[in-house]
This record gives structure tokens, sequence and C-alpha cells, in this order.
């Protein structure tokens, strides 16, 4: 990766952090080569405070550090995207964002559930229910699924409500199984879903 820190005059770049997992924009800081290459060899970002005149490592003091998951850069190579996981709020007003927006989106969670699953197939750790299932194979796993189904399909009508998300809830997650077990992904049955869609 070859960043351009004489773009602005000044060997700063700018160096925009995102949950890895919400994709919500977290806050904007500045790069130099120091701070870039700390945050490479600490995985925690470290920012150039133009402030203070330092480094600075986010959380350095309340402890709310972002641990990076992934470096890229842009097609000027001057601007920086890091995909971080948060521990905490990101502000210093206590916000889970600089920009004051509430850090979820319950609807990644699939993303990384279905990236647990994956690596439940790969690892196929002992005494795992995941693996279990790949160990018995797709007749079982289908079997869950219709079971799941039906389940659901009770819960809703018998206006349980609790019961109607609780089953609906196993249902999708051995769907997930089935479509690992597969080779597919969640993300291929929201394409699908994308095609239709008018």
């Amino acid at each position: 990766m070859k960043i351009d820190f004489d773009k602005l005059g000044n060997g700063l770049v700018p160096a925009i952090i995102q949950d890895a997992n919400t994709n919500k924009v977290l806050m904007l800081g500045f790069m130099n080569q120091e701070a870039f290459d700390k945050t490479q060899a600490e995985r925690k970002v470290t920012f150039f405070s133009r402030t203070k005149q330092r480094l600075w490592t986010k959380g350095e003091e309340s402890g709310h550090f972002l641990n990076v998951v992934s470096v890229s850069i842009d097609c000027d190579n001057d601007t920086l995207l890091i995909k971080a996981n948060p521990v905490g709020p990101t502000c210093h007003t206590g916000s889970d964002t600089c920009f004051n927006e509430t850090n979820n989106a319950d609807i990644t969670f699939l993303a990384h559930l279905q990236d647990f699953i994956d690596k439940r197939k790969q690892d196929m750790p002992e005494g795992s229910y995941t693996t279990s299932l790949f160990n018995k194979g797709i007749r079982t796993i289908t079997q869950k699924v219709g079971e799941e189904a039906i389940e659901t399909v009770i819960g809703a009508m018998a206006n349980d409500d609790e019961n109607f998300l609780y089953e609906g809830a196993d249902l999708l997650y051995h769907l997930i199984v089935l479509l690992t077990y597969k080779g597919y992904r969640i993300e291929d049955l929201a394409r699908e879903l994308k095609k239709r869609h008018k």
C-alpha cells in the first residue's frame, strides 16, 4: 500500500473509521506515516493529533479503543478507510459516533452469523451444535429447516408473538447452516431478492 503523505503538504492523510460490523462511520482523524505504522503494528487506530502535535491512540485514556479489522486506501492514494471494532463509544462526548449517531444495525448481525457458521464448517470444533449438523449431513439439516418452519407458522397462527420470533430465529439460523452446507451464503438470497425487486 503506497500512501501519498505529501499531497496535503503537511505529511498527513485523512483516515475514515468505519465500524466493521454495522458499517457506520465512527469518526475521521488524520495519520502521518508514524501513526499509520503504529496502527498497523498494534492493530489499534492511532492518529496524529493536530492540536497536541503528537501521536494519539484512540482510547489511550478512556479505554475505548478502535481495534483494526482492515485498512484500505482510495483511488488517489491519499485517504484511508479503516474498518474497526470499537470498544465502547467512539466520541469523547459519549456518543457512539462523532456524528452523534447510534451505532447499531441489527440486520448486519446476519453477516456476522454467516461468518461464524462458515468458520464452524471450516474448523469443525467438537461439542458444537453447528458442527454436529454438518456431520449429520443434508438430510438432518433440511429436516431441521422444515421443523423450524412449521414451528414458526404455529407461533404465528396462535398469535404467540414471543414464540413466533423465537422459532423464526431458529428457522433463519438453520437456513444459514443449510446455505453454508450447500456452498452458499445469506447474501446469495439477498442478491436473489434484489434481482426480483421492481
